[in-house]
């Protein structure tokens, strides 16, 4: 399977991801928790960079950060080295405690640092662990509603950012307890959250940077296909007016393949493919879920979808 470009640039946002190798724990006392948050403020203090929000897990942690020089492998080698050397030392073993390499994702702040502070600061609720954020001591959330001083976060940066905080911020979280809210089904080529904009922006920004292991990866992040161009293919493959396979009635598979393939060949995320089929971004990932279930038991579906794609191939 191809991993996720890694790249690297200054005055960017990332939300970060490590987990326990084999998703065991890697946090297992308290101390532990304080210890690797020390590595972030000794990180932050060597490598200059802002923490916007956290939350420590069992087995995983998620941060949001914005770097200020192109440095992110750095920090997290530091942060994950330093604390996997703690770890191990303190309970005399060896070898990995995180498994493989960190998960990057840059963020688009003015799209969805809100959506992903909400995201992280609700996670021990959505795992269980708690029934309210605040009652979760291992995040940033009693930080941003003012039940604590968190010295890990940047507050002046974030202030900066949104003028949601205290009761306010709390309002906007809790309105979403109930719902299943999850921004990451939104990332782009495994590696860019943002508008279609940003993300066309940021692919020829960092073009001369990106080093895929794979060159198949590379190819799906620089081809972007027009959703126009998508819709009209389809309709003159199949003899459907556009207005029809845009209709938010279901309107057979024709609607769901093009879905599909805007998932697969624009820059577009679920949410703003819904927008065009008058549907929510769950829903787009369902439908888009169905045509690859159907592709693989159907091999005259895949080998019709193949030719569609050929269509769009330089």
């Amino acid at each position: 399977m191809a991993r996720p470009c890694r790249f690297e640039s200054e005055n960017t946002f990332y939300h970060l991801t490590s987990r326990g190798d084999d998703r065991k724990k890697i946090y297992a006392s308290e101390f532990d928790h304080e210890k690797f948050l020390e590595y972030v403020l000794k990180a932050k203090k060597r490598y200059r960079f802002r923490l916007y929000a956290y939350v420590l897990m069992t087995n995983h942690h998620h941060l949001l950060v914005e770097t200020l020089q192109a440095n992110l492998s750095k920090i997290m080698h530091f942060i994950n080295g330093s604390y996997t050397t703690y770890y191990n030392t303190k309970r005399k073993r060896a070898g990995h405690l995180f498994q493989g390499r960190y998960k990057s994702i840059i963020v688009d702040k003015d799209s969805y640092f809100l959506e992903l502070t909400r995201y992280i600061h609700l996670n021990p609720v959505r795992a269980k662990i708690t029934q309210l954020p605040e009652e979760y001591r291992w995040s940033s959330y009693r930080g941003y509603i003012g039940e604590v001083k968190d010295k890990y976060i940047d507050k002046d940066a974030i202030e900066a950012i949104t003028d949601l905080k205290g009761e306010r911020y709390r309002a906007f979280v809790m309105a979403s307890m109930n719902e299943e809210l999850d921004p990451l089904k939104n990332v782009y080529g495994g590696m860019i959250l943002g508008s279609e904009v940003f993300i066309k922006d940021k692919l020829k920004e960092i073009k001369d940077q990106v080093e895929c292991e794979d060159v198949s990866y590379r190819d799906a992040l620089t081809r972007s296909v027009a959703p126009a161009d998508i819709l009209s293919l389809i309709s003159g493959k199949y003899g459907k007016g556009i207005e029809d396979l845009k209709a938010r009635k279901r309107n057979g598979i024709e609607r769901d393949i093009a879905i599909y393939l805007m998932r697969k060949l624009s820059c577009m995320t679920n949410r703003e493919v819904g927008e065009i089929f008058g549907m929510n971004y769950s829903a787009v990932s369902k439908a888009a879920l169905s045509v690859e279930g159907k592709i693989k038991e159907d091999k005259r579906l895949r080998k019709e979808i193949e030719g569609v794609i050929s269509n769009f191939e330089a």
